[in-house]
């Protein structure tokens, strides 16, 4: 509230919440609604290669400093003084030989999803995790949500059946199944899968938009469609809609597949990915908001009604995103960072031939009301650190982190670590705190580190991909008041309305 006033935009400054950034750039790109813009710079803007260089209105160049690059050595930890591990845990049962994906939370427990099923934490004591529960069901992603006694869970690739005890087939049988499962987890120690509903090129992410009349929907975002998969053909520019009568949910069903991009979305034939689909959706209830991550394509869409989205306004960027991949709100609803998925997350993208844009983020402000809102671009965030040619590094899943003024984020990065940002000021966001491990190896590429990294009621959580889970404090006056929030459930996806904003 002080923060939407000139005043309290003083008072934001006077609190040290803007601060300038070697790997910025301010590329103003304003998109009417429903056309989209390219974040692209003109050629004047433009110093040597993009790829290695940061080109700037004023026409400067600004390279990565690799002067002082010192890369930690294997499982060596570093992080900002500010920043430290309190604990990490070790996977175990069917996570310990399976990737670790994306983490959502209620009350004192934590609920970690991987690609063999989900492990249920009591968090009650964050300096000590306990597993309550490990639940095998395999399947790829195995991304997680919650709501009252019930679990949802993202299957995305082909299995043999709906069940539990699934194996691996192809996407080329007609007879294959992929898509959402639901658990009743009243009983944390033992929860209970009680219903699937499939769905067009399975469930990669999914997103919760509660209802009325005690429902709640879920959003399902899947992509890359072929001709010979008779459950995700082309072009599949759309979402698929799940109804769950919460009190009922045997009942949920499939009740609207909407097309996002009728005009095909992003065609490519320049840097970015083809539009065939969406990776990650977030919604912003108490807004009626929701930002989506679509391939090729950024877009803001309208919840009001959640049984029939509307997207009212699209940009794109074809110099430095590859892969649109996932989009976090501002507590005031007032911007969106987008991330860029570059190489999926397998690649090396944080080393100075990638470059300071390439692989971040862009932070984007929502400007004019209704349907003439507009995602307008103010600059990129990238972490300022060099990792090496063996880490998989680049932008990836992260949430607000819920301080009274100003806006924070942090931010998993793979092997690039935990990074927490001050983005106040869209033009000039700048890293607060940092951590992470050294590589996995000094000799090959091997896919780890941090797949999410969230705060929830005082800690940051990160599930790493090979490590497990990890939970992480910041000791800084910049997160004091986040410190003392607390909220009862976080699906990161999901967002919640921290101080009634």
């Amino acid at each position: 509230m002080l923060a939407t006033t000139p005043r309290g935009l003083r008072r934001l400054r006077s609190f040290g919440f803007t601060a300038s950034a070697a790997v910025v750039v301010a590329l103003g790109a304003v998109a009417p609604a429903l056309t989209p813009a390219a974040a692209s710079p003109t050629t004047d803007d433009c110093v040597a290669d993009v790829v290695s260089t940061v080109c700037l209105p004023s026409g400067e160049a600004v390279s990565i400093d690799t002067s002082a690059a010192d890369i930690p050595g294997v499982d060596e930890i570093r992080s900002s003084p500010n920043m430290r591990l309190v604990t990490n845990r070790p996977k175990l049962g069917p996570a310990a030989t399976a990737t670790n994906s994306d983490i959502a939370f209620q009350g004192k427990y934590a609920f970690a999803g991987n690609y063999n099923g989900f492990t249920i934490y009591d968090i009650s004591n964050p300096r000590s995790p306990a597993e309550v529960s490990l639940v095998s069901c395999p399947g790829s992603q195995n991304d997680v949500s919650v709501y009252g006694n019930l679990l949802f869970l993202s299957t995305d690739s082909p299995r043999s059946d709906d069940s539990c005890a699934s194996t691996a087939t192809s996407a080329t049988i007609k007879e294959s199944w992929e898509g959402m499962k639901i658990f009743d987890i009243s009983d944390k120690s033992n929860p209970q899968y009680i219903k699937s509903i499939e769905t067009n090129c399975g469930s990669h992410t999914h997103t919760l938009v509660p209802g009325n009349r005690g429902n709640v929907y879920i959003y399902v975002s899947s992509y890359a469609p072929d001709a010979t998969f008779p459950d995700c053909q082309p072009p599949h520019d759309l979402i698929s809609i799940i109804k769950v009568p919460v009190r009922n949910p045997t009942a949920a069903a499939l009740i609207s597949t909407p097309v996002l991009f009728p005009d095909g979305g992003n065609p490519t034939g320049n840097y970015s990915r083809v539009t065939s689909g969406c990776h990650d959706l977030t919604a912003y209830p108490v807004k009626k908001l929701m930002a989506g991550a679509c391939m090729g394509d950024g877009i803001l869409i309208d919840i009001a009604d959640p049984e029939q989205p509307r997207v009212i306004s699209r940009v794109r960027d074809t110099v430095n995103f590859a892969f649109w991949h996932s989009a976090t709100f501002n507590q005031l609803g007032t911007k969106v960072v987008f991330t860029d998925e570059l190489g999926g997350g397998t690649q090396a993208q944080c080393t100075e031939a990638a470059g300071p844009t390439r692989g971040g983020n862009g932070i984007y402000d929502i400007v004019g009301r209704g349907d003439s809102r507009q995602l307008v671009f103010k600059s990129y965030y990238k972490i300022p650190r060099i990792n090496a040619a063996t880490e998989n590094c680049v932008a990836h899943n992260g949430s607000i982190v819920p301080v009274i003024l100003g806006d924070l984020m942090v931010q998993a990065w793979y092997q690039g670590g935990v990074s927490v940002f001050d983005f106040t000021d869209s033009s000039r966001p700048r890293e607060i705190a940092w951590w992470e491990r050294g590589p996995i190896s000094d000799t090959a590429l091997v896919t780890g580190g941090a797949w999410s990294a969230y705060w929830y009621n005082g800690y940051i959580y990160s599930n790493d991909i090979t490590k497990g889970l990890d939970v992480l404090e910041v000791t800084d006056w910049r997160v004091f008041t986040a410190k003392i929030n607390r909220i009862p459930e976080l699906n990161t996806q999901t967002q919640p309305s921290y101080w009634g904003w």
